[in-house]
């Protein structure tokens, strides 16, 4: 049985965040959090306690051992914390997806824990789209929010606007 997720963007800037693991899946791991900001300790898999969750915002298990990750995941439950175990998606609350970064611009690609190759394959594919100025536009329009949020009252109307900004500048 697959699981749809809901689809998010999690600011995990100054917050701490546990990874439980060593090798190669665990340094990707942590690396990702880092790159974002995290407060991230990490845990060899043979050190972990459900302890070491306290004041965690994000977990994560990246082990090759079944019954820690098992573990992992019913202690970050029973707290009702975000957790992850790599490459094992019905122990998840929430997966990673592949993602390309390109200024302001994230694009993420998930195929719900099918297939991370695959997921791997589509970002590449769709990254090759994904140009400077396409970044340069998204600081632009970032930078105009405050003025347009007091311009146009509603919605729709700021909706509309930088709409028209994007079809124009891509055009």
């Amino acid at each position: 049985m697959s699981k749809n997720f809901y689809m998010a963007c999690v600011d995990v800037e100054g917050r701490r965040c546990i990874v439980v693991g060593e090798g190669a899946m665990a340094d990707e791991k942590v690396a990702g959090l880092e790159a974002c900001g995290a407060v991230v300790r990490r845990v060899a898999a043979g050190m972990y306690s459900r302890r070491v969750l306290k004041g965690a915002f994000v977990v994560v298990a990246a082990t090759d051992d079944r019954k820690v990750n098992e573990r992992v995941f019913r202690d970050a439950e029973k707290r009702g914390m975000l957790c992850n175990v790599a490459d094992v998606p019905e122990l998840c609350n929430f997966i990673l997806p592949a993602v390309h970064r390109e200024g302001p611009i994230a694009v993420a690609v998930s195929t719900g824990g099918a297939s991370p190759a695959l997921a791997k394959r589509l970002r590449s594919q769709i990254a090759a789209l994904i140009r400077p100025e396409h970044a340069e536009l998204a600081e632009e329009l970032r930078a105009m929010r405050p003025e347009i949020k007091a311009r146009f009252k509603n919605y729709e109307e700021r909706r509309d606007y930088f709409e028209e900004i994007v079809r124009e500048r891509l055009s």
